[in-house]
């Protein structure tokens, strides 16, 4: 057995710092250009050395996406764009648009290249295809089943490696390829400004009728093209693992900092538990309970064991569940005297019950009961957003550690 990588996102560089910090084995980020994800915060050139530096520090990986689908007008940005990030140490290049990966090759010639999921790769045929082009990496598209990635797995070159989602939001179109945003508000979703039309609400309106609207319902034959729930693979680790599948990809560049230190930390005890003992493996409910108090929406399994139906859908609604705020992010902490300096990132007042948690740890309760500001005044309240606070700790906690507490419910 291989334990496989996990792969997180890293929408920008406090980001992939948390998704080090939490578990990850490789982060995946994008520059300011030529990325999917327009959204997210990217990164500069400066803050990429930054973030590599910072992940090459703890051993992992940095994958860069350039996974555009170019058009004439970005050929000589991005010759020039490939020339600045040459020599920064990036350990592999998502891309799916062939001319792309051609000239990733030509102008970083040993550069490792992951075949994007952009590519709709579903097959051993085309894979062997990607293989003689230098291909070494396949991020099968999301439409296979577990039994076709083993097929896939069982007719490509040994080391050939097979990266797939397990967690994460899942697009309508095939593999992400989505027209309906180019469509329907010229944001061109296969050159990352993707304004996720799929999550919008829609009725009928009939031709002769207007103003009146029909909601979209379901029965029993259909109907569900839009708002599919979101994949989460994590009660699954072991068949996964069986499967011979080498990186375990954490979709999320645009979620919060929260979602990516919850799913991240979810993940890595898994891995881990399973790996170190598949024989007397059990599932920990607890890791699931945490990690659903980041915001999320209903889960499916996607098209691992079957073709999603009607319960792989969300027809009630596109929100997503918020229990649970993000309040607080240690700085550091002072162990002589218990006191940890945090960064408030919602709003605390004195008598909350909070919860702490962070890598490697189960999460503990406590109820704040001492709080300063940065002049050392006690405060009952700390409305302030990045406010620095001094506060006291139940036990030892470390930098990156994170405060979360239940929302009031109404």
């Amino acid at each position: 057995m291989i334990k496989p990588e996990l792969l997180a996102p890293a929408g920008d560089l406090e980001k992939l710092k948390i998704a080090v910090m939490y578990g990850a084995d490789a982060v995946y980020f994008g520059g300011e250009s030529f990325s999917l994800r327009a959204g997210a915060g990217n990164f500069t050139l400066e803050e990429m050395k930054e973030g590599i530096a910072f992940a090459h520090e703890h051993n992992v990986k940095c994958h860069m996406t350039l996974n555009i689908f170019a058009h004439n007008e970005d050929i000589g940005p991005f010759t020039e764009y490939l020339k600045s990030v040459k020599d920064i140490g990036i350990d592999a290049f998502i891309a799916a648009d062939p001319g792309v990966i051609s000239m990733i090759q030509e102008i970083i010639p040993d550069a490792e290249i992951h075949l994007s999921t952009q590519a709709n790769m579903t097959n051993y045929r085309t894979a062997k295809f990607w293989y003689d082009q230098g291909i070494r990496r396949l991020v099968l598209a999301r439409e296979l089943t577990l039994d076709e990635i083993k097929e896939v797995r069982n007719n490509i070159p040994k080391d050939m490696e097979v990266e797939t989602f397990v967690h994460g939001a899942m697009c309508i179109s095939y593999s992400g390829r989505c027209l309906l945003s180019n469509f329907m508000i010229e944001r061109d979703a296969n050159r990352g400004m993707c304004a996720h039309p799929c999550r919008w609400k829609y009725a009928l309106v009939e031709q002769k009728r207007p103003g009146e609207y029909f909601p979209v319902e379901e029965d029993d034959r259909g109907t569900y093209i839009m708002n599919s729930k979101d994949l989460c693979m994590l009660r699954h680790i072991p068949e996964l693992i069986d499967a011979s599948i080498s990186s375990f990809k954490i979709e999320g560049r645009m979620k919060s900092v929260f979602y990516v230190a919850s799913v991240v930390s979810a993940y890595r005890k898994a891995i881990d538990a399973y790996c170190s003992d598949p024989a007397s493996y059990e599932f920990n409910p607890k890791w699931f309970e945490d990690m659903c108090k980041a915001s999320h929406r209903e889960f499916t399994t996607g098209f691992y064991f079957h073709k999603p139906d009607n319960l792989d859908q969300n027809y009630r609604t596109s929100e997503y569940t918020r229990d649970y705020s993000f309040v607080g992010m240690v700085k550091s902490y002072d162990s002589e005297t218990g006191y940890a300096i945090v960064e408030q990132r919602n709003k605390m007042v004195i008598g909350d019950k909070i919860e702490i948690f962070g890598p490697g740890i189960d999460s503990f309760e406590q109820d704040l009961r001492e709080m300063y500001d940065e002049e050392g005044n006690p405060i009952e309240s700390a409305p302030y957003p990045q406010q620095i606070l001094k506060i006291k700790v139940d036990k030892p906690v470390k930098p990156f550690f994170m405060f979360r507490k239940r929302k009031e419910t109404k």
